[in-house]
């Protein structure tokens, strides 16, 4: 078994991606961007590093962890180019089913696949239903399966597809699961053709599958009838665990572009750094990383240990992470003006723009925004409620970096949580605690720890009216985003409560410059205000990124040094 490879190791594989002259890094993500080109030789690096096995069980001859560490390699690779991504991990959901419900011979010929470097597709959306499952048209029927299949990661590729199919009337139960050999398939009624090409991602495999009237062995059917639709939905909330990784390699080069600009480019005497809009709009754009960072990290140890909540913790930490890489491209924008729209002339030319277009299509590529949001919407009266006190070491595990991770268990995912969200749970004896420790001249952050407090517990009467006859209809919707926001704060209080000892994200141990940055962006998110309001709040996160830059770091709580890099100045 290969050793697992650790995110410093991988960097120094790579090299710097600010050098032209080498084959993994920017300029030649760049290129490939502009011919619309599959990632091939980067891929065939990483798969020789022994990276795609970085989300393979340790059964299966992975070198699989923890999603916490997954998710820290995964960035490493991403922010060079996030189609590494599709190129070697769209078998993870795949994958995750057969955990669930495949049978050991299926599980062994899709673990052979995937140690060699192969793909296994993933097959449930169609083209006319998107995102509404329960309207799947795809049929097996006596055996034969008819249909089509819509943007299938590594389709046209792949050596074997778990695709889902109504085999049913109505409802969840409607569906099963199936796994097909593509080259046997492809003689006897498949059909694979490139699907619609993609703004951002450029050159990555997606495909439609055509059924038509595809005999289906019997043994290809995985687990039991019925139960398709229930693995593909649990399976997908380990997939959204690992497509945050994304958006986090994005934000990292994005961010770290913007202040090589910013730092080296001087208005009269001032470099942008140190001019008061530019400073400010970095300083958002800091802070909405570092709240990223702190909520998918907490995410990927959580489910380790509270499984069972992942069907709303999932959702909440990909809209966090979506939607704050989202907001820190456009904030950077802003700064690099000119130079983020140039695709030559300027150092780093068209790296930006491929940045952009590649979060728009990470932020859509699971879920849409509002299936993801609409996904956990109708949990909310549990998630607030009343129910059992959260196990302190429990919470513990989760949130001290120091800690050992329990084994993660696919099988005991869940379609709905079944009590009240740990992180809300456990947030009033971590304020008390945060709060006790705060310096008396930081009243920023303590005022900031108040607000939280009375915000989250007005989240049960919010659900409560949103659910009354005559409500407005976007309410429980607009609930459920205020929710993953305030969600995402008492993330980042527990974070800080239990990592008191440790420098975080490079401030000296106890430092309460960041929590107040990132409690002042998320509480400005979560009352639908403009993050620039508490300008002067977030200007420790930009203090805390610039340092984090400065000795070469990853913009991460986790310590990751990475390769010295060439930074792309004026």
């Amino acid at each position: 078994m290969s050793a697992a490879l650790t995110p410093e190791r991988l960097e120094e594989l790579l090299g710097d991606p600010g050098d032209d002259s080498l084959p993994h890094g920017f300029a030649a993500a760049v290129a490939r961007d502009e011919r619309d080109e599959f990632p091939t030789a980067l891929c065939e690096a990483l798969v020789g590093a022994g990276f795609h096995l970085n989300y393979l069980p340790r059964e299966w001859g992975g070198t699989f962890e923890s999603f916490d560490r997954s998710l820290t390699l995964v960035r490493c690779a991403a922010r060079r180019d996030v189609n590494i991504m599709p190129g070697t991990m769209f078998s993870i959901i795949a994958a995750t089913c057969l955990q669930l419900h495949g049978s050991a011979a299926q599980r062994e010929r899709a673990a052979q696949i995937l140690r060699g470097g192969g793909a296994v597709a993933f097959a449930l959306t169609e083209a006319a239903h998107g995102s509404d499952l329960l309207s799947g048209e795809v049929r097996l029927t006596d055996g034969m399966l008819d249909g089509e299949k819509w943007m299938v990661g590594l389709g046209t590729r792949c050596e074997a597809v778990y695709v889902v199919a109504r085999t049913g009337g109505r409802g969840p139960a409607a569906f099963s699961a199936v796994l097909l050999d593509t080259a046997s398939a492809e003689t006897g009624g498949l059909e694979r053709a490139p699907a619609a090409r993609t703004g951002g991602m450029r050159g990555i495999d997606l495909a439609r599958l055509r059924f038509t009237g595809l005999r289906v062995p019997d043994d290809a059917l995985v687990g039991k009838v019925g139960e398709g639709l229930e693995a593909a939905v649990k399976a997908q909330q380990a997939v959204r665990l690992m497509s945050m990784a994304g958006s986090l390699g994005i934000a990292d080069s994005a961010v770290r572009l913007t202040l090589d600009f910013a730092s080296s480019r001087k208005v009269g005497r001032t470099a942008l750094t140190e001019s008061p809009h530019p400073r400010r709009e970095l300083a958002v754009a800091s802070a909405a990383l570092l709240a990223a960072d702190a909520v998918a990290l907490a995410a990927a140890r959580g489910v380790h240990v509270f499984p069972e909540a992942f069907s709303v913790w999932a959702p909440v930490a990909k809209h966090i992470v979506a939607e704050s890489c989202e907001e820190l491209i456009r904030r950077c924008g802003t700064v690099l003006a000119t130079r983020s729209v140039l695709r030559e002339g300027a150092p780093g030319a068209g790296l930006f723009q491929k940045l952009a277009r590649d979060s728009g299509v990470v932020r859509v590529i699971d879920s849409s925004t509002l299936a993801n949001l609409r996904s956990y919407a109708g949990q909310l009266p549990t998630l607030t409620g009343t129910g059992a006190p959260v196990d302190p070491a429990a919470l513990a595990t989760v949130f001290d970096l120091d800690a050992e991770l329990p084994p993660y268990r696919p099988d005991r995912l869940d379609l709905f949580a079944r009590g009240a969200d740990p992180v809300l749970a456990g947030l009033p004896g971590a304020l008390a605690a945060v709060t006790d420790d705060v310096p008396e001249e930081d009243g920023v952050t303590a005022g900031l720890l108040t607000r939280l407090a009375e915000a989250t517990g007005g989240l049960g009467e919010l659900t409560r009216a949103a659910q009354r006859p005559g409500a407005d209809p976007n309410a429980l919707v607009d609930t459920a985003e205020r929710y993953a926001w305030l969600h995402a704060a008492a993330t980042c209080v527990h974070l800080w409560q239990a990592n008191r000892h440790r420098p975080l994200y490079g401030t000296k141990p106890g430092s309460t410059g960041w929590l107040g940055a990132v409690l002042g962006y998320l509480l400005a998110r979560a009352d639908g205000v403009d993050p620039r309001r508490h300008g002067a709040a977030l200007l420790p996160a930009l203090d805390a990124v610039s340092a984090l830059r400065e000795s070469g770091q990853l913009f991460s709580a986790l310590p990751v040094a990475l390769a010295p890099t060439t930074r792309q100045e004026s």
